[in-house]
């Protein structure tokens, strides 16, 4: 698992220096584009098809783990009509943007996943971009990536109500690469932006997931994740200026070059974008 000091690096930068290339509710997680779309209205409908995923409305009770600035909180609670939101985060700078944000019906706490206990049970889980942390690259390179994977599942489990969705949406390892320049930008983006995690490839998440959760439909959408980076990169080039002046050249050469990586992963399958929509087994 990703320790606070590692999230720290990751999303801790500046909530300010975020706002400036993310769209006005902060997602930092793969949109879900159609032609036409402007990045707002790509990220506003994929928090919409992951609350059908999970089935949220009026009368559901959601958890969000991995809340980041509260976005996915905010667009249940004002488009799905929820009235009890929770979520979860190691983020100290995240946890005080949502608190700020004073979202009806939600409340977030600032916590590792593994030390949460709720005082009720709820009707639906959403998690975006959390489950790369999860595992460290050693645990990948050892086998222990699966009985960790399994565990959050099983916690997951623990964490509802039968009948309870699951939505989850998580960057997957695909192609590893063969070009020598490539694997070691990769190398770099997991190092220096995202320490202390790594992605989980398909076939991890749909072995993991049971016996406590069906996965009764998947989507991969590596091209969205690819046109998502392309216009992140393209609105921190256009703020080159303010970012350098007030974050300094390194905070901005450092983000230029993790986010033209991830444009060329994405574009050469090294990297793609699972939707996943999980249903609670009864009895795991």
């Amino acid at each position: 698992m990703s320790t606070q000091a590692d999230i720290e690096v990751s999303y801790d930068v500046g909530n300010e220096f975020f706002a400036l290339w993310l769209d006005e509710e902060r997602n930092y997680s793969c949109a879900l584009w159609e032609d036409g779309d402007d990045l707002e209205t790509a990220q506003r409908r994929k928090l919409s098809y992951l609350g059908d995923l999970a089935g949220t409305g009026p009368d559901t009770a959601v958890l969000d783990v991995g809340c980041g600035w509260g976005a996915n909180l905010a667009h249940q609670a004002a488009e799905r009509g929820v009235r009890r939101l929770h979520g979860i985060t190691l983020s100290p700078a995240q946890f005080g943007a949502v608190r700020e944000r004073a979202i009806p019906g939600a409340t977030v706490e600032l916590c590792d996943y593994r030390d949460f206990t709720p005082a009720e049970p709820f009707d639906a889980v959403i998690s975006i971009g959390m489950m790369e942390h999860i595992a460290r690259p050693a645990d990948v390179w050892s086998g222990a990536n699966l009985a960790i994977y399994r565990d959050f599942f099983r916690r997951a489990h623990r964490w509802t109500r039968p009948g309870a969705r699951f939505a989850l949406q998580v960057i997957l390892r695909d192609r590893v690469p063969r070009d020598r320049a490539d694997l070691a930008e990769l190398r770099w983006v997991t190092n220096s932006i995202f320490p202390g995690g790594m992605s989980p490839r398909l076939e991890d998440v749909l072995a993991t997931a049971e016996p406590y959760w069906e996965v009764v439909g998947v989507r991969t959408r590596r091209e969205h994740y690819r046109r998502t980076c392309a216009e992140w990169l393209r609105r921190l080039r256009a703020n080159e200026r303010l970012v350098r002046r007030r974050w300094g050249d390194r905070t901005f050469l450092d983000h230029e070059r993790y986010l033209s990586v991830c444009v060329l992963a994405f574009a050469k399958r090294y990297q793609s974008l699972g939707q996943f929509c999980l249903e609670r087994r009864s009895t795991p």
